[in-house]
């Protein structure tokens, strides 16, 4: 039995050090998959333990013949966000400016950094599940497959379509950002 389902199951049966444990190996990747799906901390935040609350609640739905529990828990924040980004309209993420010692270089990579995450934040929420999953969470196909509870083939081919809509956004970005800079 792996460590999580050995975790999560004397977490159930009321074991507070196997849930601590538990929690801090699958609280982070949570928390990440949460802020590249809403750009908003707080709301990462929120849902990395809301996520946590309902597996100590409701822990016993997981089957571990459908696969391990980190897809199992990105099923559960992804349906949690689901709900939280029908109420909300997502905020863009602004980050303070440090000064440092080469300026435009930081800010250069501030630029782009905030780009990409503009650009993922844009696609069609479906199109961004698979890519945060599969390309920056790095979970396998099947992996994302059980967290978005659809065929492997529907993942690869949302991956491949959210890849397409991102390079598209991000040359629209690029080209803005040329012309921008040709004002100048």
């Amino acid at each position: 039995m792996a460590s999580d389902e050995k975790w999560l199951e004397e977490a159930l049966a009321g074991d507070e050090h196997s849930f601590s444990l538990l929690y801090r190996a699958r609280q982070g990747a949570i928390y990440r998959f949460a802020l590249h799906m809403s750009g908003n901390p707080a709301l990462a935040e929120d849902v990395t333990q809301e996520v946590f609350l309902a597996l100590l609640e409701r822990g016993n739905r997981y089957e571990p013949e459908r696969g391990p529990l980190l897809p199992f828990l990105y099923g559960v924040a992804r349906h949690l966000m689901l709900r939280r980004l029908e109420k909300t309209s997502v905020d863009t993420v602004t980050e303070e400016l440090a000064i440092d010692e080469d300026l435009l270089d930081d800010l250069t990579r501030r630029e782009t950094i905030e780009s990409v995450r503009r650009a993922v934040l844009s696609l069609p929420l479906v199109y961004r599940e698979a890519v945060v999953l599969f390309d920056l969470e790095g979970a396998s196909y099947e992996e994302a497959a059980v967290a978005l509870d659809c065929p492997v083939g529907t993942v690869r081919s949302r991956l491949s379509r959210g890849r397409a809509l991102l390079a598209q956004k991000l040359e629209g970005e690029k080209l803005k950002l040329n012309a921008v800079r040709s004002l100048s």
